[in-house]
């Protein structure tokens, strides 16, 4: 084989050694229609609902939340922002500890989506980190609407001690959740790849892990219609949509 052809990846070989089978035919459909539909969803008019400091100041339930956790700055403002298609929905900044609050957004009575506070450093009081540290945990432990949790983890860094404990926790509280690899665009194929699965590795024994995990690209919008299908999946698996 030449170099050239090596360097192409083989399209030859992919195509002749694709799955051609009715099977296959079913679930691409399956996945294409997921895709639109995850579209179709997130294009809707998404508002904001409220900034819950404390417990006692939570939102009433309604339909299902979904949250989206990690360290300061790892990029959850970004990526509601992406996912939903508004530039300034969540307010992104470059200073850790910028978001101190629960943020809700809704997508009419069925679907919330929770910007948390980040964890780890932030420039802010240590009474404050505390404060909305024990209303992350206890708003965890006890949303009973929440569908899942987007556990944001920079693929450039991988899994931390500290992103570590947090999954010990919600392995421990029975909340499901799930791996999102921001700042995707800044690896090479190759060590996305690695960082991949070594996430998944990580996540083997994990009993409230969900097993798939999702590079994305903010900036580019890498990934994004896979979470929008995910959350599809979420509400039909919940009853709604």
């Amino acid at each position: 084989m030449s170099t050239d052809n090596a360097s192409t990846g083989n399209t030859n070989a992919d195509n002749t050694n694709a799955d051609t089978s009715p099977e296959a035919a079913a679930r691409a459909a399956e996945h294409a229609a997921l895709i639109e539909a995850g579209r179709k969803l997130f294009a809707g008019e998404w508002n904001f609902l409220t900034a819950a400091p404390t417990i006692e100041t939570l939102p009433a339930m309604r339909g299902i939340e979904i949250a989206f956790a990690g360290r300061s700055n790892v990029g959850k403002s970004s990526l509601v922002n992406a996912l939903t298609g508004r530039k300034a929905l969540a307010r992104t900044s470059v200073t850790p500890g910028r978001t101190q609050e629960l943020i809700f957004f809704g997508l009419g009575p069925e679907l919330t989506l929770v910007d948390m506070p980040g964890y780890g450093f932030a420039q802010a009081p240590k009474e404050k980190v505390d404060a909305w540290t024990a209303t992350i945990h206890a708003y965890l432990r006890g949303r009973a609407n929440l569908a899942r949790v987007f556990v944001l983890i920079d693929s450039r860094h991988g899994l931390k001690p500290i992103d570590l404990g947090v999954l010990d926790g919600l392995d421990k509280a029975a909340v499901s959740y799930a791996i999102v690899l921001t700042k995707a665009d800044q690896l090479k194929k190759a060590e996305l790849a690695k960082r991949i699965e070594e996430t998944q590795a990580a996540l083997t024994r994990r009993p409230a892990a969900f097993p798939v995990v999702f590079p994305t690209s903010s900036r580019e919008g890498t990934g994004m219609p896979e979470l929008r299908a995910a959350v599809v999946t979420l509400m039909r698996e919940r009853g709604f949509g």
